[in-house]
């Protein structure tokens, strides 16, 4: 069916809440993606314990990421994702009392990490599947990339912002914690878009066709029914794979490493680290307006587009070993998030066409636990590595890596010929 000639933010009322939510919503989570780090790094000057703090977020995230999917496909979307962004807004609220009151130790950076992470467990797949629901198939392109530019957008400002906030009277410490004002700012700013998110969920309504079934099979009969659809779609099954084999040897390596090399190298702290975060989410959003225009250059073919973009990713990657300024740094990251951006609306895209309704939300988890789960534990791999090696080699050894996996990649039939146009949506 061609795309609709109407845009779902036009003539669509539960589409522009989710849209409203998300955006002040993903504004508000990139403070927390650059304070988090930070007072770890204040509290404890150690990459290791970084890399601790991102693995108790991704344990839960990852042992019930795929439960998620599961609850999502049996109750409401809508619903699941309520609660957990509620759950969410509790703990990061926490985070910014703890911070101001001087009261901020590892033992409660560690518990409500491992919180945040089982809330999210849900969120990611619920806000997924929920778009289905409330967007007709035709629009789901234009919604995707509505709400994709957004995150992006996101990226590019919210960093710089949330650098700026902590960077305000950097070094000054409060409670024998720097940077302590300016951290807990912004925890609050973020626990402040949880609770907008929540009133424009709360606002919409589902069509009485968008409710699940009521008798289903067990969770873990669910689970198992996901992971076979998956096993039984071989360009779908090799995309799982391989995202898997990106998030460790890209998403671990930099959730530990450019924290690290910001405090370390670069000349602007926690305001260096921000505006490196800004230039990668202003190249993918770059990249998403973008997206459309390359797939019709690569006529449809994402897979060996995706791995081609994959090998160059791993090559700047690989770059950043010898970095030493604040405009370098941004510069490489916004050419690897240009190139993400161009491959992300169109493939979840892909993916939302792909798989039946209702495997949609455990078809999902499993992509999200990809990179929400086995990122966060690289990154602890990461930071133990860094006790071993110096942050260059491990910059090096990444790019390499992927580099050379993306490339032998390319002789896979499953994942080199994907296209676009066989996105055509499966039966249950």
């Amino acid at each position: 069916m061609p795309p609709s000639s109407v845009h779902p933010l036009r003539d669509n009322t539960n589409f522009r809440l989710l849209f409203a939510g998300g955006t002040v919503s993903a504004f508000g989570d990139q403070f927390t993606l650059v304070a988090l780090p930070w007072l770890v790094l204040k509290l404890t000057g150690n990459p290791a314990a970084l890399g601790l703090v991102l693995a108790a977020m991704a344990v839960p995230r990852a042992v019930f990421m795929l439960i998620g999917g599961a609850v999502v496909d049996h109750f409401s979307a809508r619903n699941v994702l309520l609660i957990a962004r509620g759950a969410n807004a509790l703990m990061v609220a926490a985070l910014a009392a703890l911070v101001l009151t001087g009261g901020i130790t590892m033992p409660w950076v560690y518990a409500l990490a491992l919180g945040i992470g089982l809330a999210t467990a849900f969120a990611y797949p619920a806000s997924t599947a929920l778009m289905p629901s409330i967007v007709a198939p035709q629009q789901l392109q234009q919604a995707n990339g509505a709400l994709m530019g957004m995150r992006q957008l996101s990226l590019f400002v919210g960093p710089a912002l949330a650098g700026l906030v902590i960077g305000t009277g950097a070094h000054a410490a409060a409670h024998g914690l720097a940077d302590a004002h300016g951290l807990g700012r912004a925890f609050a700013i973020d626990a402040t878009s949880f609770v907008c998110s929540l009133v424009t969920l709360a606002l919409i309504r589902l069509p009485t066709g968008a409710k699940r079934a009521g008798a289903m099979p067990g969770v873990f009969g669910q689970v198992l029914g996901g992971l076979r659809s998956i096993a039984a779609d071989p360009p779908l099954r090799a995309f799982m794979l391989y995202a898997a084999v990106v998030s460790i040897f890209v998403t671990g390596p930099t959730q530990v490493g450019l924290p690290v090399l910001a405090d370390t190298r670069l000349d602007h702290g926690a305001t260096s680290l921000g505006i490196v975060l800004a230039a990668n989410g202003g190249g993918m959003l770059l990249g998403g307006l973008l997206s459309g225009i390359v797939a019709r250059l690569v006529r449809g073919h994402l897979g060996t587009m995706i791995l081609c973009f994959d090998t160059c990713v791993g090559l700047v990657l690989a770059s950043l070993a010898g970095v030493h300024a604040t405009w370098l740094a941004a510069t490489l990251l916004a050419m690897t998030g240009l190139l993400g951006g161009v491959v992300q609306i169109t493939l979840v895209s892909w993916i939302q066409r792909r798989v039946a309704p209702n495997m949609l939300g455990r078809t999902m988890s499993v992509l999200m636990f990809t990179f929400l789960g086995l990122g966060p534990l690289a990154a602890a791999g990461a930071g133990a590595l860094l006790k071993l090696v110096s942050l260059p080699v491990l910059f090096v050894g990444a790019g390499l890596t992927l580099s050379t996996i993306a490339l032998g990649c390319l002789a896979s039939p499953a994942l080199r010929d994907i296209r676009s146009q066989d996105a055509a949506p499966r039966t249950a």
